[in-house]
């Protein structure tokens, strides 16, 4: 990357003749290249979105979960291609599950497409309003898809929370970052 900088006004000096210059991308970095590199380098939590299909139940694990607002509690996220995510994207309601540590082995499961899901080692039931719930998970926050954008080969979806079930272990945050899964066990302050 190109360096930048930018020159205050020098006492006297007009802002409109200092000197400003931004960060431009080398040739040799496409734009693509440098925004992968830099969300690969930017921690994310992990959740595990699910919705019932019609041919039963889907899920995925999903890094780009973000609260929108507080009223109406309202999240969104993106998907790519694949079976599940378009069963997702499609639905009328969905669970988005935000998980910790001790739910590792589910996220690794619903991460890759070729994993069994919804087996019956997994603790799991349908919903009576049909959706399923991962019973594991810290946080299960049942869901209503109220707005679907396509963007480039995503669809970003949001989605107001209809109500939250807690279950609280004391797992340690689960963080997606450079194309792996991490704990994080102590605050910022306690390093140093």
């Amino acid at each position: 990357m190109g360096c930048a900088s930018i020159k205050a006004a020098s006492p006297g000096q007009s802002h409109e003749s200092a000197l400003m210059t931004y960060p431009q991308p080398l040739q040799s970095e496409p734009v693509g290249d440098l925004f992968r590199a830099a969300f690969r380098s930017h921690p994310a939590g992990v959740a595990i979105i699910t919705a019932s299909g019609p041919d039963g139940a889907v899920g995925l694990t999903a890094s780009s979960v973000a609260s929108v607002a507080v009223d109406p509690p309202t999240l969104a996220f993106s998907v790519t291609s694949g079976r599940s995510a378009s069963h997702i994207a499609a639905a009328e309601r969905i669970v988005v599950h935000l998980i910790g540590a001790d739910q590792l082995e589910l996220a690794r499961a619903f991460a890759d497409p070729a994993a069994p899901r919804f087996t019956q080692d997994m603790d799991w039931e349908l919903l009576p309003t049909g959706e399923p719930l991962l019973r594991e998970a810290q946080w299960a926050l049942r869901c209503e898809i109220v707005h679907r954008a396509p963007l480039g080969g995503s669809v970003l979806l949001a989605a107001t929370v209809l109500d939250i079930r807690p279950n609280l272990g004391g797992s340690a945050p689960l963080v997606y970052h450079d194309r792996e899964f991490h704990t994080l066990f102590r605050s910022a302050q306690a390093v140093g």
